[in-house]
């Protein structure tokens, strides 16, 4: 697979039926939690094998930390929690690297598998399809609240449990299904940015009810008062020229559309029957 879309992660064929899906992905932590942060970073770092349809198998650790001014502690909960999220997924961690820096950072190189014939791609939908979102959107709103000390701790329960929940068992029913036409998971340019690339890449138009895109409904009330990631303003000032907004949808939603997320959901487009099936067994 070469490079002419914007794809989740690289895919090499090694054989007629086996192919090697590779990506990288590590930031600084978003959550108090050291423990926390490390199953977060891992949980997101392995959805864009899952994205594409595959099944992970070995990660490396990528770790930034500032050995001389933390406390070990810390770094030993992180890749704890990391090497717990791996172990819930059936993920080997074989190796690492790490280097010294101003602040933590977290995350991994990932190998996957999956047949060469069955690889899902983002730019497949055709008109008609419906879409389908695994997670409730909102987790980088909850974030900067968080850092503001505005965050409750039931909704940061909430949006943590999002951020560690694997996309595993979508991507294994999608594996058992033939009539995917896309996916993609939804991360750091929003849900209407990577919905944006999708169709771009398919050639279409999407036509969406805002009011059906599961959020927690909490982050309104952060969105109205301007407690919102930079990630979101840049990601509207890029993209919303692409998007016609009915005059119904309010403009603190459109934002909330907008919010880049950590360790998302994947938005999946299908036709309405296997649609229904998916979210069946789902």
């Amino acid at each position: 697979m070469g490079m002419e879309h914007a794809e989740d992660a690289g895919v090499y064929r090694l054989r007629d039926d086996l192919a090697i899906i590779q990506t990288v992905d590590f930031f600084t932590p978003i959550v108090d939690d050291p423990y926390t942060f490390g199953r977060i970073a891992v949980t997101n770092a392995l959805s864009d094998i899952y994205a594409m349809g595959g099944r992970p198998i070995t990660a490396m650790n990528i770790v930034c930390f500032p050995i001389r001014t933390m406390d070990v502690k810390i770094l030993r909960e992180i890749l704890r929690g990391g090497l717990d999220q791996m172990r819930e997924a059936g993920v080997l961690l074989v190796g690492g690297h790490s280097v010294e820096d101003n602040e933590p950072k977290y995350g991994l190189s990932v190998t996957g598998v999956i047949h060469p014939e069955r690889i899902l791609f983002n730019n497949g939908a055709k008109p008609g399809d419906r879409l389908i979102l695994t997670k409730p959107i909102g987790t980088g709103i909850v974030s900067t609240a968080l850092k503001a000390g505005l965050a409750d701790a039931a909704l940061v329960a909430r949006s943590v449990a999002a951020m560690t929940t694997l996309n595993r068992k979508a991507a294994e029913l999608m594996a058992e299904m033939t009539d995917i036409h896309a996916c993609t998971d939804v991360t750091g340019f929003g849900f209407l940015g990577h919905a944006l690339e999708m169709a771009e890449g398919s050639g279409v138009g999407m036509r969406i009810d805002a009011s059906s895109v599961p959020f927690f409904p909490e982050i309104r009330s952060f969105v109205e008062e301007e407690i919102i990631p930079g990630g979101l303003i840049r990601n509207r000032q890029f993209r919303e020229k692409q998007i016609d907004v009915g005059p119904d949808c309010p403009n603190w939603l459109i934002d909330i559309l907008f919010d880049p997320q950590t360790a998302g959901g994947l938005l999946i487009a299908l036709p309405p029957d296997a649609a229904k099936s998916l979210l069946r067994q789902m």
